[in-house]
């Protein structure tokens, strides 16, 4: 019991020091930069599913400032094609950042599993290998009920958090750019 409580005041501690250091607690960041502009790759399996996905993310950049012309949707067949999209539109250096939407729910087969870990690894690794934040909103779901709630349902909006999280990245690689500017190096 003392080691959970000790780990509980590390973590609690930990968010205090986040929260100090970056300024805000529980906001997103307006965007301060001028011509910022966002993509998102939206995967058409389960569709429905992720068209609301689709519009919780509009809506985060929209009350975030960001003009309707400011964000590009780009749709790829499925959820293990987002990595692809998203490395093709970071090269064009165009993006502030990406968001990537899809839904993927457990069947009968091991698919379910290749499919998401694909998914996230290549998502992950076109954010490390370009610089521009690729933000993962890809709902993982046992059952299509459970994808539901994850898109504006019960427990939440996982685009809505994925946008949050690209314009919390891209405001951050904003400020280590100006902060180097302002030094003078590379």
């Amino acid at each position: 019991m003392a080691g959970r409580a000790a780990r509980v005041r590390r973590l609690e501690a930990d968010a205090d020091v986040a929260k100090r250091a970056s300024g805000r607690v529980g906001q997103v960041p307006a965007p301060t930069g001028r011509g910022w502009r966002f993509a998102i790759v939206a995967a058409r399996f389960n569709e429905p599913i992720t068209s609301r996905l689709l519009d919780g993310a509009r809506g985060v950049l929209s009350a975030a400032g960001l003009p309707e012309d400011a964000v590009e949707v780009h749709w790829v067949p499925g959820s293990f094609e987002l990595p692809q999209a998203a490395s093709h539109l970071a090269a064009t250096r165009r993006y502030a950042g990406i968001i990537c939407l899809g839904v993927v729910i457990r069947g009968e087969t091991p698919h379910f599993e290749h499919v998401a870990r694909e998914a996230a690894a290549g998502i992950r690794h076109v954010a490390l290998t370009t610089g521009v934040p690729c933000a993962f909103g890809v709902v993982t779901a046992l059952t299509e009920a459970q994808a539901w709630d994850r898109a504006g349902g019960k427990v939440a909006n996982r685009g809505e958090e994925a946008a949050e999280a690209a314009l919390e990245m891209a405001g951050f690689v904003q400020s280590l750019r100006a902060r180097r500017t302002n030094r003078g190096s590379p």
